[in-house]
């Protein structure tokens, strides 16, 4: 059926003001969208993406064999979406003197400790010796031995296991060395990568698990974007059923900047009304609470299981953890999100999936350097 140029303007039209309406498109993932209808009431239409292009469910689309409308829409939507800015974190390159910041300096030679060396600097305008070693000032083993522990770590590795690795490489450091290496570098990222925001999904999903500090049974709360398998935020609890987890909904609110349209959680009665504290509201469009859930079928928790799974792994080899405020959980949070790449993500860490690129082979080294710069900036 031919289209005149009249009838696409119109549909083309309609579809951008559907766009801007703001809330009439749901992204279910990248290639999968659902468009309200503009007719009728609690009617939407499906639009996804096929080998031969966008396809919408409605009867335009359907029987016309034309682009509608909101096809038009998502696409809109789209053009929007990749004109994101990409936040890219790369790693810091200082060639300016950190006393006068002239760019006329030269190296002058290296400077040998019991356990690195590290190249020195001369500036030929105020005529000052300095090194360079950002985030690692004063550390009297080399950037690319700490990072190597906490990869090796945060791998899967123990604590004593992590050291009898570094003596391969020449690095004899005790397990606690490594543990405080941890607890310090952890702390810097962790304030830093607070400030940068996830362009997190608007389907989220949260659980629990038990876990054991001192001994004691106690609960990990989680908060996972559904898309990215972004880690949002997470809470140690004493008690699953009597927990407000009011407190993780509203930090997860905080990171994303925003409240996701549907929050998926397993039957727990706290969930609900943590809910209700945090995301409901008396105006429209409300945030859907899901959580008729099982292990198989449409609605399963299945990404959040394999995120326990890996917390779960993570503490066999600790045996437990040694104090509720430990650095550990914090650190396999990052390690999660902005080290780990994911098979399910085609190789992308969360992330990336999110916008957020860590640039370099050493992502730890990347991150450490631009957490302290900005401490010190």
């Amino acid at each position: 059926m031919q289209t005149s140029n009249a009838d696409i303007n119109k549909r083309e039209q309609r579809g951008r003001e559907i766009f801007e309406e703001g809330s009439q498109i749901k992204r279910l993932n990248a290639n999968h969208y659902r468009v309200n209808s503009q007719s009728r009431q609690n009617r939407s239409y499906d639009v996804s993406m096929t080998e031969s292009g966008w396809i919408c469910e409605c009867p335009d689309a359907y029987y016309r064999r034309v682009q509608c409308k909101h096809i038009f829409a998502v696409l809109f939507s789209l053009e929007i979406r990749r004109e994101v800015e990409v936040c890219k974190i790369e790693p810091v390159i200082i060639n300016s003197c950190i006393y006068c910041n002239s760019f006329a300096i030269t190296k002058f030679g290296i400077r040998h400790n019991k356990h690195s060396d590290i190249q020195k600097f001369m500036c030929k305008t105020c005529e000052k010796y300095f090194t360079i070693n950002i985030g690692f000032e004063k550390m009297k083993h080399n950037p690319q031995g700490i990072t190597t522990a906490m990869q090796l770590y945060f791998s899967g590795e123990s604590l004593r296991n992590t050291a009898k690795s570094l003596r391969l490489i020449g690095m004899d450091v005790s397990h606690q060395t490594i543990y405080n290496w941890i607890q310090k570098y952890i702390g810097l990222m962790q304030k830093y990568l607070d400030k940068i925001q996830p362009n997190v999904s608007n389907t989220w999903r949260a659980d629990e698990l038990y876990i054991k500090v001192k001994g004691n049974m106690k609960y990990l709360f989680a908060l996972m974007d559904d898309e990215t398998r972004y880690w949002i935020a997470q809470e140690v609890a004493d008690t699953k059923d009597k927990h407000d987890a009011s407190l993780l909904f509203r930090k997860g609110k905080e990171i994303a900047g925003k409240r996701p349209e549907t929050i998926i959680t397993d039957g727990l009665n706290s969930y609900h009304t943590a809910y209700m504290k945090a995301f409901w509201t008396q105006r429209k469009p409300r945030t859907k609470h899901i959580k008729e859930i099982s292990f198989d079928g449409e609605l399963h928790n299945n990404k959040m299981e394999r995120l326990n799974g890996e917390v779960r792994d993570r503490e066999k080899v600790m045996r437990g953890l040694k104090k509720k405020e430990t650095p550990i959980l914090k650190g396999y949070q990052i390690f999660h999100n902005y080290i780990r790449e994911h098979k399910g993500l085609n190789g992308k860490t969360p992330s990336e999936a999110c916008g957020i690129n860590i640039v370099g082979d050493n992502k730890w080294l990347t991150l450490i350097q631009n957490a302290r710069k900005r401490t010190t900036s």
